[in-house]
């Protein structure tokens, strides 16, 4: 079997001409989205656990007034329940400052630096990584998906 059809995609393949250096650049931007999604999921964990602690004081509320201590029901009630978790903002807020103003332009600037550079195309470092890293023809260390219909051998 030849290179390229064992070998990655075309869309997994450098364009002609691309250096090393602008491959592990993008490759570098692309790590660092990467960990800014894996951090935006972690904002919308907050986002959603602070929702829920907010509703079970409800359940909180009422079990202090049941068990007689409405000074305490009352101040959870007044001073905690519904309160921002930061000056002037509920998570939803959070979440969709950071994704309006932080988030969307780090995806914009990694797309326009990928369309610039390699003709949009995506995790060539990777793609390079793999390639330097399996065993070309062993089970399990194929390039890339079978074609559908045709056999693996």
């Amino acid at each position: 079997m030849g290179q390229h059809e064992d070998g990655p995609d075309r869309r997994h393949r450098r364009p002609d001409g691309v250096t090393d250096e602008t491959v592990a650049a993008l490759g570098k931007l692309s790590e660092a989205l990467e960990t800014v999604q894996r951090a935006r999921g972690h904002l919308y964990s907050l986002h959603q656990l602070i929702g829920h602690a907010d509703l079970m004081l409800d359940d909180a509320v009422a079990q202090f007034r049941a068990a007689g201590h409405d000074d305490i029901a009352e101040r959870v009630s007044t001073e905690l329940l519904g309160r921002n978790v930061i000056a002037g903002r509920w998570t939803f807020q959070i979440v969709e400052d950071f994704d309006d103003n932080y988030y969307a332009l780090f995806r914009e600037l990694d797309r326009a630096a990928r369309d610039q550079l390699v003709d949009g195309r995506r995790h060539l470092y990777e793609a390079e990584m793999k390639e330097q890293r399996r065993t070309p023809g062993r089970s399990g260390h194929e390039a890339r998906p079978a074609e559908p219909g045709s056999p693996r051998d």
